[in-house]
């Protein structure tokens, strides 16, 4: 059995005094105990073993993730690791415990207004001066200083300063601290109501089918603050610069096999330990694709996938207040004209200006002109106009 350490990582101080604090759960690859000699292969083979970093609930109501941990928790005890895996549930304790009523919040600092998953760092200008002066270096080297490169960087943002940092930069760079080092990063979120999906960057669109998620929205190769971007930006924006000064890399390729996602595990405000360890079960079989587990245990699974492109991810917002009835399900293309919701209106129904024969004129069904697949839509009936109704994937196709 695969034992995994665990520490408390503090990240920022309450009013009182109280530290907010954060699990954080590892497991590491056994070292071959062989004798010094080891052979070339063994040798390539550990080289080569991608360090996986997996975080949950960065959004208060996205609790879902932790679930997921804690199955992964249970089945990497047992299963043949071949790369360092770090797991953090409760990535944001602020945000956890941000509630009004009954309800969780937690998507956005509510002294700031920012979001918490648009806060993480990177600098786009250290990229060119680097890859001119490793232009020739060996591909360890460049790996190696690269990391090197970003940590620092990350550290002298968290350095203490006349100017401070917010609760949510602290929190994030500390993350980010981390998952740097990482090849793989998850992030795990929710929506509100929502169909499980996954954001993938372009250039790693091959792996997207091994988590047997059914929905992918495919991102452009750029930074826009999310944990996700944060750790594969840096490294696409480098090969890019190589390529530029003439030495040739791919992303996906060698060290700069570098791939992070934010998977979206249904809706928020709720968990299902069962439907956990059968997602737990799916990100394994992304996992061992990638050669961070061994056998042969998890296989992607048939099924129908769609894609679109992030610019045809379209919201679609109430035109009208009032109570809403969503008709249209997950994952199953919506014809034109076919209603998505209908929206109760009781302040017009018996209206003296309204006949008998338009009473109904207090249902208003929506719809749009355009073959679409819902993705989520708003967590509650009661809704203002302009409140973000449903999220939907146009101009898809079979994945």
């Amino acid at each position: 059995m695969n034992t995994f350490t665990k520490e408390i990582m503090s990240v920022g101080e309450m009013a009182c005094g109280t530290k907010l604090t954060v699990p954080v759960f590892s497991f590491k690859a056994e070292e071959n105990s062989s004798e010094d000699n080891l052979s070339a292969v063994n040798t390539a083979e550990q080289s080569i073993a991608p360090n996986v970093y997996i975080q949950a609930n960065m959004h208060g109501a996205e609790v879902q993730g932790n679930a997921v941990i804690f199955q992964l928790l249970e089945l990497l005890q047992h299963s043949e690791l071949k790369a360092n895996i770090t797991l953090v549930p409760y990535a944001n304790p602020i945000g956890n415990s941000h509630k009004s009523g009954e309800y969780t919040l937690g998507r956005f600092d509510p002294i700031t207004g920012e979001n918490w998953n648009r806060m993480y760092h990177f600098d786009q200008s250290i990229i060119k001066p680097f890859a001119e002066q490793h232009l020739t270096s060996s591909e360890e080297e460049i790996k190696a200083r690269f990391e090197q490169l970003v940590a620092e960087q990350i550290d002298a943002k968290l350095a203490p300063s006349v100017w401070g940092l917010s609760t949510g930069q602290r929190i994030a760079y500390q993350l980010q601290r981390l998952a740097h080092k990482a090849d793989i990063v998850l992030d795990l979120h929710t929506g509100p109501i929502s169909s499980k999906h996954l954001y993938c960057a372009e250039y790693s669109k091959a792996s997207a089918k091994y988590f047997n998620i059914e929905h992918t929205l495919l991102i452009p190769n750029g930074f826009d603050g999310a944990m996700d971007e944060a750790n594969f930006c840096p490294w696409w924006y480098l090969q890019e610069a190589f390529v530029d000064l003439g030495r040739d890399f791919t992303m996906g390729q060698g060290i700069f096999d570098k791939e992070a996602y934010t998977v979206e595990l249904g809706s928020q405000e709720q968990i299902d330990l069962d439907v956990a360890k059968e997602d737990a079960r799916d990100l394994l079989t992304y996992l061992q694709y990638k050669g961070a587990i061994g056998g042969s245990e998890y296989q992607p699974k048939e099924m129908t996938r769609y894609a679109c492109h992030l610019k045809d991810y379209k919201t679609y917002y109430a035109p009208m207040g009032g109570m809403v009835d969503y008709l249209a399900g997950f994952g199953k293309p919506l014809a034109a004209g076919e209603p998505l919701a209908r929206i109760l209106r009781m302040d017009v129904y018996g209206d003296s200006s309204i006949n008998k024969e338009n009473e109904s004129k207090a249902l208003h069904y929506v719809s749009l002109d355009q073959t679409v697949l819902p993705i989520l839509h708003f967590a509650s009936a009661n809704v203002t106009q302009g409140s973000e109704l449903y999220k939907v994937f146009t101009n898809y196709f079979e994945f």
